[in-house]
Formats: structure tokens, C-alpha cells, sequence
């Protein structure tokens, strides 16, 4: 029988019965697990060797609450496997250098979190790897940008924080036949709201601190795709170290049991804030998937089951006055994350660097906000910007 997804967010991955007749999966926490004898450890290391070890060694390598979570987001984004990582950038640096290696080239989409793109540009390139940064919806300067030497094409997708949406069925076909890797950093999406691995797409990246978690309260990181494609990368995290913790994986099994329940909410927030934000005359311009203005809905429609929790919108004013716009809203905090239960808002530019040119490199203006939707009433959030934007 085959679950709907949010039946598989609550059941999928853990064991039943469960030790001690649990209903949670108990948090393991050891970073050391005991064989009986000899014989036992030599049984173990032959089938390691041929792949396939049926139980714990070492802390770094697994542990069976990380397990358990690794199993539950593996069936919702419809993967054979997943694996998880300590933040969701350990999971981006450690997928890009297992693929990837001194003289290859790497296709990056405009727009990606700029934390990858330093990596890329930055960290990479000092170890002869070159980037090239694209169009989110120019297939063919996609197209043109490929050398014999690219391997790797990484996009995100909504973007952070205009929130462009790349046409996945189209990535595919550019880049399959050319024989490079498509990864999708499916953050702001989740599992509910697109499967990227349903559309040809061979990795799929989370940052599980934000929506998988749901709760702003753990640092996590997770790589879905075929047991062929992450071979090499599990073999990266062994080495790097870039593990997850028992109590992270705790937390994240149980964010995870309410995924769907609250990407669906903050969908519903979203579009509604979105709508009313759009109307109103303090407001420059709203980015947002779900709206008819968007660049990308008609792609985001065809692909995407939700648009979202989070908005973008620009003031009608400069970096002063937007900064009076956020300092007068009373329900979200300010900070700089993203998919928990409680509103977070920022002003982009700020949270990015004072420095004016710098902020026009990175492509924010001064009056960009991003609201990442709680799952608070959409009248509230509605009710509180009102305000908020008559005061200024």
C-alpha cells in the first residue's frame, strides 16, 4: 500500500516495534558500538567490504536515530536513500567534493544562497575547480555555458530571496545528455511542495534546519538520491566528519511527523500575504511564485504543489525607512533563518553587509524585506503589516 505523504511524514522510516516499546525513536547516544567477539567483527568487515554492513561501527559513520530520520526523508522526497549532515551547508560542501575534482568545471544558477556561491567561487576555485554562474531561465546560455570539463550543474530552486523557480523537467534535459550531475537544493520547497527526483533530478539538498526541522531549534543538513549517487558522498561524510548528532536527528524525526501539516499552513499564509501585500500602496513590488506577477508562476504552477512560506517585497521607501517598517511589526522575530513555526523577517541588505556597494554586488536593494510565514493566523500576520506599514 502506498502512503500519502503526510502519513509517511509520521510513520515512514522507524522501526515497530521500537526498543523498550517506545513510540518515538529513542536518541542512541553512544559514538561507540561494541562487538560480541572476533568472529563477529570479522563477519561485520566482510560485509563492509562487499557493501553491505548490517549494523553500527562508529559515531561517524551512523547511528540508528540518524537512521531513522535518514529513512523517513529518503520515502518523502522518493528516494531510495538519504543522508544526513550536521548543517545543511556541510551537506552542500560535502556533495560538491565528493563530484567534483581539480580541473572540473561547475554550472551554478544566479541566485543560489550566497554561502554556496562563496564556496563555489571561493573555496572551490582555490582547488582548480571553476564556477560559472547562469540564468535561472535561460536554458540556452545554460547551453552555451558547458565545457567537456563541467560535471556538476546546482541550482535552488525557489531561490533565496526573489525566489525564481527553475524549470527542473528543462535542467534535466539540458544536462543529462551532456553527462553532468543535477543537484537541487529543494530547501524552501520541501517534499510537499515539489520532488525534484521525480523530474530526472539526481540529488536533492535540504538545509533540515529549516522546514524539515520546523521548530528553529537544530542544525541539520540532508542528501537524497539513488544509493549510486550517494556512494561517493557517503564516503566524503565518513571522512570529512560532517555528521549529525543523535538529539539533531531526535528533533528532526519529530519536526518531520508535522511536515506536511505545516508547509500547508505557511502555503496558505503565504499566498495570502502575498495577495495583500501586493495591493497595497506602501509596497513597491512583491516576489512570490503563487503570484500571476511572478517571472517564473507559470513554471512554478506546473512543477510545485504549494508556493511557499516565504515572501519578498520591497518598501516604497530606502533602507531607513524600511528598517522603521520592521521595527514596528510585532508578531515575527528578526533574524536570519527561515521554516519554523514562529514568523522570522529581515532586511536582506542589512543582514548581508552595511556596505552599499557590496549590497548592490549581491544584487539586494535597500528596501528588500524577506518574511519567512510562521504558521500563525494569516489575519494576524495580515493585520500586524497593516499597521506596521501605516506608521511609516
Amino acid at each position: 500500500m502506498t502512503n500519502h505523504l503526510s502519513t509517511q511524514a509520521v510513520h515512514a522510516g522507524e522501526d515497530r516495534p521500537k526498543p523498550y516499546g517506545a513510540v518515538t525513536t529513542p536518541i542512541v547516544q553512544t559514538s561507540t558500538y561494541a562487538f560480541a567477539d572476533t568472529a563477529e567483527i570479522m563477519d561485520f568487515m566482510r560485509r563492509k567490504a562487499a557493501g553491505a554492513p548490517q549494523r553500527d561501527e562508529y559515531g561517524r559513520y551512523s547511528n540508528p536515530t540518524q537512521t531513522a530520520a535518514e529513512r523517513k526523508i529518503a520515502a518523502l522526497e522518493g528516494g531510495e536513500g538519504a543522508l544526513l549532515f550536521a548543517s545543511g551547508m556541510a551537506a552542500i560542501t560535502t556533495t560538491l567534493l565528493a563530484l567534483l575534482s581539480p580541473g572540473d568545471h561547475l554550472l551554478l544558477v544566479e541566485g543560489c544562497y550566497r554561502r554556496t556561491r562563496d564556496f563555489a567561487t571561493g573555496f572551490l576555485r582555490r582547488w582548480g575547480v571553476e564556477t560559472t554562474i547562469v540564468p535561472v531561465d535561460q536554458p540556452a546560455a545554460w547551453v552555451e555555458a558547458i565545457r567537456p570539463t563541467s560535471r556538476v550543474f546546482l541550482t535552488e530552486s525557489p531561490t533565496n530571496p526573489y525566489l525564481r523557480v527553475t524549470d527542473l523537467a528543462r535542467l534535466v534535459e539540458v544536462a543529462r545528455p551532456r553527462g553532468l550531475v543535477t543537484v537541487v537544493d529543494s530547501t524552501f520547497a520541501t517534499p510537499v511542495n515539489q520532488r525534484p527526483l521525480e523530474h530526472g533530478v539526481d540529488l536533492v539538498i535540504h538545509s533540515a534546519t529549516k522546514y524539515l526541522g520546523g521548530h528553529n531549534d537544530l542544525l541539520a543538513g540532508a542528501v537524497v538520491g539513488s544509493h549510486q549517487a550517494l556512494a561517493g558522498i557517503l564516503e566524503a561524510r565518513g571522512l570529512l566528519g560532517g555528521m549529525s548528532n543523535p538529539h539533531d536527528a531526535y528533533l528532526l524525526l519529530r519536526g518531520l511527523k508535522t511536515l506536511d501539516l505545516r508547509v500547508r499552513r505557511q502555503n496558505e499564509n503565504g499566498q495570502r500575504v502575498a495577495g495583500f501585500l501586493a495591493g497595497h500602496p506602501a509596497i513597491r513590488r512583491v516576489y512570490y511564485p503563487g503570484l500571476p506577477s511572478h517571472p517564473d508562476h507559470a513554471v512554478a504552477r506546473r512543477q510545485m504543489a504549494g508556493f511557499g512560506g516565504v515572501v519578498s517585497f520591497e518598501i516604497d521607501g530606502d533602507l531607513e525607512r524600511t528598517a522603521r517598517f520592521i521595527d514596528r511589526l510585532r508578531l515575527p522575530y528578526i533574524g536570519p533563518t527561515l521554516g519554523g513555526v514562529e514568523s522570522i523577517v529581515q532586511q536582506q541588505a542589512i543582514f548581508v553587509s552595511l556596505d552599499p556597494a557590496e549590497r548592490q554586488a549581491a544584487g539586494l536593494t535597500d528596501n528588500l524585506v524577506r518574511y519567512a510565514l510562521g504558521i500563525e493566523d494569516a489575519a494576524d500576520l495580515i493585520a500586524d503589516l497593516d499597521q506596521a506599514l501605516a506608521g511609516i
